[in-house]
C-alpha cells in the first residue's frame, strides 16, 4: 500500500480544550517521505513539530509534543483520525499552542480530511508487524501487545468505583474508524474537575466538548453516541498514540483502562523492538562473519586515520566492525555545528551533502581497514542512488552503516551506506572510492 496525502487545503477553527484560546487549524498536503508535521504559525519563523516518541511532553489528560521551548498541546484527536484513515504526509499549520477541541471526538477532524480528498503516493509506506509480545503494568491499569497480522485493538474501560465498565474489540479500517471509533466523545469524571481547573487545565472545556459522569448519570448536550462511547473514545486515544510511531502498525493492543501516560510507554517498547529488529536491510550480515564491537575506534583514531579536521570531520565513533566488509559509526548532530548559523536559521537542519560526506568518511574507514590503515589515503570519487528521506536535526544522532559490496582490483571500492536516526532511514547513498599510496 502507497504513502497518503490530501489532494487540497482545508481549515477549521474552534477553542482549545485546555487553553480555552480561539485556534485556527489548517491542513495542507505534503510530499512522500515527509511525515506529519505541525507549524505553529502564530511563533517567529514558524517552527515545524514533529511527532514521534521522542518528541513527548506533558501526557497528563491529553499528548503533548515539544521541540526546545516550542509546544503544542492535545494532538491525540488529530493524530487519530489521520493513523484512522492511513494519512503519512500532511502539514498542520496550527495559530496557537493547542488545536480546537470541536466536539471532543475526532469526527470533524476525519471529515475534513475525507473533504481534503486524501490521494495514495508512490512510495510505500512503512510498516512494521510486532514480532513478540509486550506488556505495561501499572497498579490497575495495563497494556498489552501481541503479533498480529492487521490492527486491532480489544479494550476494557472503567472508573474507579467499576460503574462505567464498558469493553470492546474491533479490528480497525478506515471504514469502521469512520463509524465507530472517531464520533466517540471525550469524557471526565465530576470530581475531577476542580482538581483540573487549579493546575490550569480544561479551561476552555464545556458540555459541547465532552461528556461529564456525576456519579450514576451522565451529563451531555445530546444523547450518547453509542452506549459504549467511553471504551471507544479510549480507542480513539490509543490510536492517536500509536501514531506518534510514524508507521503503518500490525499488532493487537489489549488495554485495560488506558490513558496517554500508559499509551506513550507502549508505544516507546514497540519503537525499541523496531529498532532493534532494524540491524538494517544492508547491515545484515553474513551469520559465518566474525563481530569485532570496538569500543575503543574513539575519536583520537579516527583523525590518525583519516586527513580531516574541523570543521569538516563528521564521524565521532566507530561502534563495530563485522568482519573487513561492514562498519558502524555514529555521528551526534549538536547545534554547535557551523553550518546550522546558515542552514537554516529558525530551522536548523543538517545539509543533505555534509550527510554525504559523513557516509563518505565512515566508508573511507572502512576502506582503509583493508590495507591495515598504513599510509593509504580513500578518494571519495562519485555516488550514486542518493536519497533524503527525512531531515537529521540538532540533538538527532546519525547512525551510519556501510557495507562494502564491490572491489575492483586493489585501488577501487563500492560502498552501499545507510544513515538512520531511531531507527528511521534518513538517507542513503553508493559511493565509489580509490584507494592511493600517501605520499
Amino acid at each position: 500500500m502507497g504513502q497518503c496525502t490530501i489532494s487540497k487545503e482545508v481549515s477549521i477553527q474552534g477553542i482549545g480544550l485546555h487553553t480555552g484560546k480561539t485556534v485556527r487549524l489548517t491542513f495542507k498536503p505534503a510530499p512522500a517521505n515527509r511525515g506529519i508535521v505541525f507549524r505553529r504559525i502564530d511563533l517567529y519563523n514558524k517552527p515545524e513539530l514533529r511527532p514521534s516518541v521522542k518528541a513527548i511532553g506533558d501526557v497528563v489528560r491529553c499528548t503533548t509534543i515539544s521541540s526546545g521551548d516550542v509546544q503544542i498541546y492535545t494532538v491525540e484527536h488529530i493524530l487519530s483520525a489521520l493513523h484512522g484513515l492511513h494519512v503519512d504526509n500532511i502539514f498542520i499549520e496550527i495559530d496557537a499552542e493547542e488545536p480546537p477541541i470541536l466536539d471532543g471526538s475526532a469526527k470533524y477532524y476525519a471529515n475534513l480530511l475525507c473533504e481534503a480528498e486524501p490521494v495514495e503516493l508512490d512510495e510505500e509506506r512503512k510498516v512494521f508487524k510486532l514480532q513478540a509480545p509486550i506488556s505495561i503494568t501499572e497498579g490497575n491499569r495495563s497494556l498489552i501487545a501481541l503479533p498480529y497480522d492487521g490492527f486491532k485493538i480489544t479494550c476494557t474501560s472503567a472508573d474507579d468505583r467499576g460503574i462505567h465498565t464498558q469493553h470492546l474489540s474491533l479490528d480497525i479500517s478506515p471504514e469502521n474508524y469512520m463509524s465507530d471509533i472517531a464520533p466517540a466523545r471525550t469524557f471526565a469524571i465530576y470530581e475531577d474537575i476542580e482538581p483540573l481547573l487549579q493546575c490550569g487545565k480544561i479551561q476552555g472545556a464545556s458540555l459541547d466538548s465532552a461528556i461529564l459522569i456525576k456519579g450514576n448519570q451522565i451529563l451531555s448536550k445530546e444523547p450518547l453516541r453509542f452506549s459504549d462511547e467511553f471504551v471507544r473514545h479510549k480507542m480513539l486515544d490509543i490510536m492517536g498514540d500509536m501514531a506518534l510511531l510514524g508507521m503503518d502498525l500490525r499488532c493487537h493492543i489489549i488495554a485495560v483502562r488506558p490513558g496517554h501516560a500508559l499509551n506513550v510507554q507502549l508505544a516507546r517498547k514497540i519503537e525499541e523492538q523496531y529498532r532493534e529488529g532494524q540491524q538494517t536491510t544492508i547491515t545484515k550480515p553474513d551469520l559465518r562473519t566474525s563481530i569485532i564491537r570496538n569500543t575503543d575506534f574513539d575519536i583520537v583514531k579516527i583523525l590518525n586515520t583519516l586527513p580531516h579536521r574541523y570543521p569538516f570531520i563528521l564521524i565521532d565513533r566507530v561502534m563495530e566492525f563485522i568482519g573487513d566488509d561492514f562498519l558502524r559509526a555514529v555521528k551526534n548532530v549538536t547545534i554547535n555545528e557551523p553550518y546550522f548559523m546558515g542552514h537554516y536559521p529558525g530551522h536548523p537542519v543538517m545539509p543533505g551533502v555534509l550527510q554525504i560526506e559523513a557516509m563518505a568518511q565512515a566508508a573511507g574507514i572502512l576502506m582503509l581497514r583493508r590495507y591495515q590503515y598504513e599510509q593509504r589515503l580513500a578518494y571519495f570519487i562519485s555516488c550514486d542512488r542518493v536519497k533524503f528521506r527525512k531531515p537529521v536535526i540538532p540533538g538527532d544522532q546519525l547512525e551510519i552503516f556501510v557495507r562494502i559490496t564491490k572491489y575492483r582490483g586493489d585501488k577501487i571500492g563500492v560502498a552501499s551506506v545507510e544513515c538512520k536516526v531511531d531507527g528511521q532511514i534518513v538517507s542513503s547513498a553508493e559511493l565509489v572510492f580509490s584507494v592511493i599510496k600517501a605520499s
